[in-house]
């Protein structure tokens, strides 16, 4: 019986060490392996956060820059057809190269179907001597307002001036021009806005 005592106390003893094992330190393991897990994940979570601070701190530092940009494409293509204004740089341009004879026809703008935006067909038609027309054309490519020409036709005429030559070279330039703008509430095949059948 005593040479058992000490055998039977032995396995007592690791009986208790494994359950020790089992229900003590196995679930600390775990619990130190998922801290570490939702250590990883805050760490990475602190990293995507950084990066979009960073981020957002550039967005911030550039938004004059943005901000000028968007102001510059409006100019260029405004939310509204705004045709007066149009008028205005158009009279502008004819006036600084001295064309003999200016007009500006607008249609009425047309919703493009495969983006948001309308597009504004016109017909301008001026008439002077060669560098006038030159000059015209090149004021209408620097417009302020983006423009796009689809036709152009140049050919001779007669002066309207009583008192010229006969053999003046005038010529006169018919161009089909397109403008834009980003309204797409009026106009045929438009989406009707907040303000259809306004004024009407």
């Amino acid at each position: 019986m005593s040479r058992r005592a000490p055998i039977i106390a032995g396995v007592v003893m690791a009986l208790v060490a494994v359950l020790a094992v089992v229900f003590l330190v196995l679930p600390k393991m775990n619990e130190v392996g998922e801290a570490e897990d939702q250590l990883q994940a805050a760490q990475d979570a602190e990293i995507g956060l950084e990066a979009e601070l960073r981020a957002l701190q550039q967005a911030q530092a550039e938004a004059p820059e943005t901000e000028q940009a968007i102001a510059a494409i409006e100019d260029q293509i405004p939310p509204t057809a705004d045709l007066p204004s149009l008028f205005r740089l158009l009279q502008s341009a004819a006036d600084r190269s001295a064309v003999d004879f200016f007009s500006f026809t607008p249609s009425s703008p047309v919703v493009d179907a495969t983006s948001s935006y309308s597009t504004i067909p016109s017909t301008i038609v001026v008439s002077g001597g060669y560098f006038a027309l030159d000059e015209f054309l090149f004021l209408l490519e620097t417009l302020p307002r983006a423009a796009k020409a689809t036709q152009i036709a140049v050919a001779p005429t007669a002066s309207t001036d009583p008192s010229a030559p006969s053999t003046s070279s005038l010529l006169q330039l018919q161009t089909t021009v397109e403008f834009f703008t980003t309204d797409t509430s009026s106009g045929p095949g438009s989406i009707p806005g907040p303000t259809a059948g306004a004024g009407s």
